[in-house]
C-alpha cells in the first residue's frame, strides 16, 4: 500500500478506536457514579442499533441469519465482552482495563489455531508474547491483582473468541450486517440484565452521557466498518492497538487517572508488540 494511502487507513483507524474509547469514558462515568454497568450496556447497543441501523442496508432475506449459530456465539461474546469492560471501569483506570483487554489477540491466536488451523509463525508468535508480557505488567497478576482488573482480562477473553467467530462468518455476510447483527442481538441479550436493575433516575446529565456512550461505540464501529473496506484485516488488526493512546490520554485527562511506572511500561511493549505487527505486514 503507497504511504499517502496508509497513511490515511491510520487516521482513520486512530479515529475509529478514540470514538470507541470516548464512548467507554462516559460508561465509566455512568458507572462510577452507580450506574449499572448491565444497563449502560444494554442502553449502549440499543441506541447504536437505532443509530445504525438506516445505514446498514439489512434487507428482509438477510433477517434469517440472525438466528444463525455463528451470528449469535459472536454477538453474545461481543455483548459479554462489553458488560465485562464497563464492571471493570466502574473501578480501574481507563488505560489499565484497556491494557488488560488486549489479552484479546493472544486469545484470538490461540483459538484461531486450534479451532481453524491456522498456521502458528515465529515472529506473530514473539510479538503476541511480547504483548502478552505487556498485559502481565499492567494487571500484576499476584501484586496488586484486582477484582476490576479481573473483569478487564475476562472482557479480552470474551473478545479474542468474538474475533475468531467473526473470522468464522465473515465469508458469508456483509460487514454492515454483522456489525447490525450485534447491534441487534445483544440489545435483545443484555434487556432482561440490563432493565431489571435498579433504573437511575432520569436526567439531562444521565441522558447525554449515554447518548455519548452509544454514539462513541456505534461511529467507532462503523468506522471500523468503513476501513476493512479499505485496507485487509491484517494490516488493521495492529492499528487498533493505538486505542492505548487514547485511553491513557482521556483516563489522564478525565479521571486524573496516569498509569505508574510499571502500567506505562506494560502499555508500551502492549503498544511495541501491535507497532512490530504492523511493520511486519508492510514489509510482507
Amino acid at each position: 500500500m503507497p504511504l499517502p494511502d496508509l497513511l490515511r487507513v491510520v487516521l482513520l483507524v486512530f479515529s475509529a478506536v478514540s470514538f470507541v474509547v470516548l464512548g467507554d469514558t462516559a460508561g465509566k462515568l455512568m458507572t462510577s457514579a452507580g450506574v449499572a454497568p448491565f444497563f449502560v450496556a444494554w442502553s449502549r447497543f440499543a441506541l447504536a442499533a437505532v443509530m445504525l441501523l438506516p445505514f446498514s442496508g439489512l434487507t428482509r432475506a438477510e433477517l434469517p441469519a440472525l438466528l444463525s449459530w455463528r451470528v449469535l456465539l459472536r454477538a453474545g461474546f461481543i455483548a459479554a465482552g462489553i458488560s465485562c469492560i464497563l464492571t471493570a471501569l466502574r473501578t480501574e483506570p481507563l488505560a489499565n482495563v484497556f491494557g488488560a483487554f488486549f489479552i484479546g489477540p493472544v486469545v484470538s491466536y490461540v483459538l484461531a489455531v486450534v479451532f481453524l488451523g491456522e498456521r502458528v509463525t515465529a515472529r506473530r508468535s514473539l510479538l503476541l508474547g511480547l504483548g502478552l508480557l505487556g498485559v502481565m505488567l499492567v494487571v500484576k497478576p499476584g501484586f496488586g491483582f484486582t477484582a476490576g482488573m479481573g473483569f478487564a482480562l475476562t472482557a479480552g477473553c470474551f473478545y479474542g473468541s468474538y474475533l475468531v467467530m467473526t473470522r468464522t462468518v465473515a465469508a458469508d455476510h456483509r460487514p454492515r450486517f454483522l456489525l447490525m447483527s450485534q447491534l441487534l442481538i445483544g440489545t435483545v441479550l443484555l434487556a432482561p440484565l440490563g432493565l431489571s436493575t435498579d433504573l437511575p433516575a432520569p436526567s439531562l446529565s444521565l441522558a447525554l452521557l449515554v447518548a455519548i456512550s452509544a454514539a462513541g461505540s456505534g461511529v467507532g464501529n462503523y468506522l471500523l466498518v468503513i476501513a476493512h473496506r479499505k485496507a485487509e484485516a491484517s494490516l488493521i488488526a495492529p492499528l487498533v492497538y493505538s486505542q492505548l493512546i487514547s485511553a491513557t490520554l482521556l483516563g489522564g485527562l478525565v479521571f486524573g487517572d496516569w498509569p505508574d511506572l510499571w502500567s506505562l511500561a506494560g502499555l508500551l511493549l502492549i503498544a511495541t508488540s501491535g507497532l512490530g505487527s504492523l511493520l511486519a505486514n508492510r514489509t510482507r
